[in-house]
């Protein structure tokens, strides 16, 4: 009966966490602490290969559908953006505060073009130091997500999470694996892209699909995006996604411990990388939200290997702290 419950009831209450590829992780932390004046929430390294760091960004909690997360490698050559990707990541800001953010970029010397209209929002669109194509989306939601407000941006004006992920897809299917077997709910299209939400409105609850049938794939690198993670509240609706993934004759990875989540691992036919992560435990399980990001942390089974994997790793200048 249990099986039978999750089966019927699991639901993707949006994206968890977005990870990219950057190249040097001091203009990384830089960036994104500095100008957009997000939280570094975790320094921990990539545990596929800890000769790297693996940063994490978000809110002052590190809460779900606010984390952009990056494994940064040194002197990394550039990817190219392309079908089979996630092209654009899309952070969420309060309807007023577009010309702050148009002021501060510029000052950061930050190139951008004018804001968009699309559906209800206005869109700014901008790229990191290694070329990741991001947006601030300003929307009437924004206002209903808590800013961080400790952080280093006037919090009337600062980023309140993720707004969406857009996906550059030759596939059709993409889009039927979101609506008919993801549960993500359609919504009328617009500057040629389809649009689909997640319930409830949370932040980071939407993707946008953009049909490109004749794009050239992407290829992985800096600036590109590696995976992005939807989230489901916990391990027993995870094993039931599963289930539901393997179903439809896709490869899913067995459950990995990801130390604050645990992840599942798959490719939608249209070649973007997806995972499904859980809520729980997330990042206060080593460290108090107040020292959050403070402290290299290593899992259990890294932690006998410490003073090895400090040696390799560039030291890094973070907020009030050096590390390493």
């Amino acid at each position: 009966m249990e099986n039978l419950f999750y089966e019927k009831d699991k639901k993707i209450p949006g994206i968890h966490h977005v990870t990219a590829i950057a190249g040097d992780p001091q203009r990384n932390v830089d960036f994104y602490t500095g100008l957009l004046g997000l939280r570094l929430v975790k320094l921990t390294v990539n545990f596929d290969d800890p000769g790297t760091y693996h940063l994490y960004y978000g809110d002052e909690a590190g809460r779900p559908g606010t984390i952009l997360t990056f494994f940064p490698w040194p002197g990394a050559r550039r990817g190219r953006r392309g079908n089979g990707q996630v092209a654009t990541v899309s952070f969420s800001i309060p309807q007023g505060a577009m010309g702050y953010w148009q002021a501060q970029l510029k000052r950061h010397g930050v190139a951008t073009g004018q804001p968009k209209s699309r559906f209800d929002e206005e869109a700014l669109a901008f790229s990191d130091p290694d070329g990741l194509l991001l947006e601030l989306v300003a929307h009437p939601a924004a206002e209903s997500h808590a800013p961080w407000q400790e952080g280093p941006l006037p919090a009337a004006r600062a980023i309140r999470g993720l707004h969406s992920v857009t996906l550059w897809s030759s596939h059709e299917r993409t889009a039927a694996l979101l609506a008919e077997t993801l549960g993500f709910r359609p919504l009328p299209d617009a500057a040629g892209r389809s649009r689909f939400a997640a319930t409830p409105d949370g932040p980071g609850a939407l993707v946008d699909v953009i049909h490109r049938p004749d794009g050239e794939p992407g290829s992985g690198g800096a600036g590109t995006v590696h995976h992005v993670a939807w989230r489901t509240p916990d391990g027993a609706q995870q094993l039931a996604w599963r289930q539901t993934i393997g179903e439809q004759g896709l490869h899913v990875t067995p459950v990995m411990d990801r130390r604050y989540f645990h992840s599942i691992y798959f490719r939608e036919p249209g070649g973007v990388l997806f995972e499904i992560a859980t809520d729980p435990p997330g990042f206060t399980l080593d460290e108090p939200q107040a020292q959050l990001g403070t402290q290299l942390k290593l899992p259990p089974w890294l932690e006998s290997r410490r003073a090895g994997i400090e040696q390799r790793l560039p030291p890094l200048d973070l907020p009030g702290k050096r590390v390493a």
